[in-house]
């Protein structure tokens, strides 16, 4: 959300934030698809024009489901976050860190190779970034210690590029380039996202120009008041407002 705004500042953007259901990368692949549908569900009672699967393991196992559902194009992170790693490999070594669900899918893996055929990729899950990352414990030692333990086999691997296989991940972003070296470019899969999503857009014909100020709109599942701490810290926004409502059965 926050890399779609910079990048496409006069759309009008709906975010729902499941947060009764989270984490997601810890449940199984039919259960989140069948969370991802129900999500889509409501978001496309808005009449929206397209839809951003913000979440790494969403788009590793519910993309097609979505995309065989909805009119509107749907656009995964996992994509996008691939293509701009393969890009800026120079030694095609490519480490991806990830939730244990992103990292069993194997979805950076095999989206990597099909535009990369001759990278390496080395996978690992670091569950433990998501409760650091919200609770705001980015920049401290249990950050750095943690970000040590699980990125010391990729930088034997010898990485030179290193994708933030999840949402959170970006917020950690100074410990882990700490912890990696400055030869080690960090891919933030939001950004890339951004871009395709303007590319898509554009192609569309529905990009939104010369408009009234646009207006964001929150929804959550559960705990508005805590979402908004923690979506103020992501977005440096002190604006935010959630919703409540309600998904699912």
């Amino acid at each position: 959300m926050r890399e779609l705004v910079k990048v496409l500042p006069e759309e009008n953007t709906i975010y729902l934030g499941d947060t009764a259901r989270v984490p997601y990368g810890t449940k199984s692949a039919e259960t989140v698809i069948r969370y991802s549908l129900e999500i889509a569900e409501f978001l496309t009672a808005f009449d929206i024009k397209a839809l951003v699967v913000a979440c790494n393991t969403a788009s590793a196992y519910a993309l097609d489901p979505l995309r065989k559902k909805l009119s509107v194009p749907v656009i995964g992170v996992i994509e996008p976050g691939a293509r701009m790693a393969a890009s800026e490999t120079k030694n095609k070594r490519i480490g991806v860190i990830g939730t244990e669900g992103t990292i069993r899918s194997n979805a950076y893996p095999d989206a990597i190779k099909a535009v990369s055929p001759e990278a390496t990729v080395f996978a690992r899950a670091c569950p433990l970034f998501v409760p650091l990352a919200e609770e705001g414990w980015t920049d401290n030692a249990p950050a750095l210690l943690t970000a040590g333990i699980y990125l010391d086999e990729m930088k034997e691997n010898g990485v030179d590029v290193l994708l933030l296989g999840c949402t959170h991940y970006p917020l950690l972003k100074n410990t882990i380039s700490a912890v990696m070296g400055k030869s080690v470019s960090l891919i933030d899969s939001g950004c890339a996202v951004s871009i395709e999503v303007k590319r898509i857009l554009l192609q569309e014909g529905t990009l939104r120009k010369n408009a009234p100020a646009p207006r964001r709109r929150f929804f959550v599942t559960d705990s508005p008041e805590r979402f908004a701490s923690i979506g103020r810290r992501f977005l440096n926004d002190n604006g935010i407002k959630p919703e409540l409502v309600r998904i699912g059965s």
